[in-house]
């Protein structure tokens, strides 16, 4: 098990003689490299969807279905926005002096654009299920990817956070807004 003696450290933890500076050099590429993962499979999923209204069968879809492709493309869009926004706010705010400032509005982007990934995964689950099988089919599983994504990405980690001896001593070095996303 990896541990502060082991020279180990997670994301956001101080490392020995590291100054609030580069905990945030340090965080910033953590948060970015993190970013890279998510954004492609967002712009290919914004890619699919595009593409969709395009082809001969979406001229067949009902009414609930082409309201249901409507705000997955909606989410999609705001995802990529969402996921993209730290990258954007960092080159903005580069040498001005707010690098904590970044880090911490590009986790909040981060984990909100998550939110809306989840979001937008679910409405491409549910438009192609109805579509290829049936309504009922298409919204059970739907529900059940959606629940299992929102368990994964933050009812998992926010367990391990409260299982935490560390995360009971202290905040995160720089979270000052913890209750704030």
């Amino acid at each position: 098990m990896e541990g502060p003696d082991t020279g180990a450290s997670s994301a956001g933890s101080e490392r020995p003689g590291e100054g609030p500076l580069q905990r945030a050099d340090r965080n910033m590429l953590e948060l970015l490299q993190e970013l890279r993962v998510a954004q492609t499979g967002v712009q290919i999923l914004f890619a699919f969807l595009l593409s969709l209204s395009f082809t001969d069968r979406f001229a067949e879809i009902d009414a609930v279905q082409r309201w249901t492709y409507v705000v997955t493309l909606l989410l999609s869009v705001v995802t990529a926005g969402l996921l993209v926004a730290p990258a954007a706010v960092h080159r903005v705010t580069f040498r001005r002096g707010v690098k904590q400032e970044t880090v911490e509005m590009g986790h909040r982007l981060f984990t909100v654009g998550l939110a809306t990934l989840a979001l937008t995964l679910t409405g491409a689950v549910l438009l192609v299920l109805d579509v290829a099988v049936n309504r009922a089919f298409a919204i059970s599983v739907a529900a059940a990817v959606g629940v299992v994504l929102l368990a994964m990405w933050f009812a998992l980690p926010l367990r391990l956070l409260r299982r935490s001896p560390a995360n009971a001593e202290r905040p995160p070095p720089g979270d000052r807004g913890a209750a704030r996303l």
